[in-house]
């Protein structure tokens, strides 16, 4: 998110990093969980799988509302970055309801929902994160994350129409996701260090 064009140029301080650190830190133990939980939970559709499957979108959702509340007590969101979290947030959502409907049908659905979900909420991503590059350290890696996500949704719908549609390869898209933030926060924590070295 970048900042209201009318405010002053400040100086990041070292408790501008401390909420998306936290942020970014507690979304990559839940992926890397996550995904362990799912590649363990074998390759049939199961109670197990369908909780799972709406949970990640329910997170996600959860986390973006988290980023927009905290990023909102330090600085002033400019329309095309509130438009943006309520997009991603709207997509999560429905994304996690319709993986719900999904998994009481088959694989295939699951597979077609997820990549739908995928692309949609790639692109979310990418905008917002371009929204805020300006203000924000770390951005880039999530700017890549999302172009990735938005190619891989289309993997997804593919699989579903494979003569044996598996999951096996969603676990992947979790941890690549986990990788991704785990960039973004060595970035931010570079850029803490470099705050406190100069202050």
């Amino acid at each position: 998110m970048v900042a209201n064009d009318t405010a002053s140029p400040q100086s990041p301080t070292r408790g501008d990093f401390a909420a998306p650190a936290t942020l970014y830190l507690a979304r990559i133990l839940f992926a890397l969980a996550w995904a362990a939980s799912l590649a363990a939970a074998g390759p049939g559709l199961s109670t197990t799988i369908a909780v799972l499957v709406v949970l990640y979108p329910a997170v996600d959702a959860a986390a973006v509302i988290t980023d927009a509340v905290l990023t909102s007590r330090r600085e002033a969101l400019t329309r095309a970055a509130r438009s943006g979290l309520a997009f991603n947030v709207a997509v999560s959502v429905t994304a996690a309801i319709a993986l719900g409907l999904a998994a009481a049908s088959s694989l295939p659905a699951i597979l077609r929902v997820w990549g739908i979900w995928a692309t949609v909420a790639g692109l979310g991503q990418l905008v917002v994160a371009l929204a805020r590059r300006r203000s924000h350290q770390g951005q880039w890696p999530l700017i890549i994350s999302g172009g990735l996500s938005c190619i891989v949704g289309f993997t997804f719908i593919a699989k579903a129409a494979a003569s044996q549609p598996s999951l096996s390869s969603i676990p992947g898209y979790a941890v690549l996701g986990a990788v991704f933030f785990t960039v973004a926060l060595l970035r931010l924590w570079w850029s803490r260090r470099t705050v406190a070295t100069t202050a």
